[in-house]
């Protein structure tokens, strides 16, 4: 066994491991209530998803190491921000939090100085 055949097992691992994260996102976006955890489904598991599959592409073809990890590095530093911005949004447009125990961020909405 030489060492494409181990790239390419762990490519075929990487794969599967991500389509799996991918699959669980898209689960997570169609099952859980509200846009906060839907965001928090799709924000996580899918970054680790498409991490997984370009490090699967990059093992394929060894010749993209160099945009493969600037696209990689982008995608971890901007994927929870994305997130973070669209759920920061969807709160103060008003849209309610589902079965919420809490809500540490109601005195800002009002406007309560404390």
């Amino acid at each position: 066994m030489d060492i494409s055949d181990i790239a390419f097992v762990i490519a075929t691992l990487a794969v599967l491991v991500g389509t799996l994260f991918s699959i669980i996102g898209i689960i997570g976006l169609v099952r859980l209530p509200d846009v906060y955890a839907r965001m928090h489904a799709v924000g996580k598991v899918s970054t680790f998803g498409v991490v997984l599959l370009t490090t699967a592409a990059v093992l394929a073809v060894p010749f993209t190491w160099s945009k493969a990890l600037i696209l990689i590095a982008f995608l971890v530093l901007t994927g929870p921000l994305i997130s973070h911005a669209i759920a920061s949004g969807a709160y103060r447009l008003g849209i309610p939090l589902k079965g919420a125990q809490r809500d540490d961020l109601a005195r800002e909405r009002i406007g309560d100085p404390e």
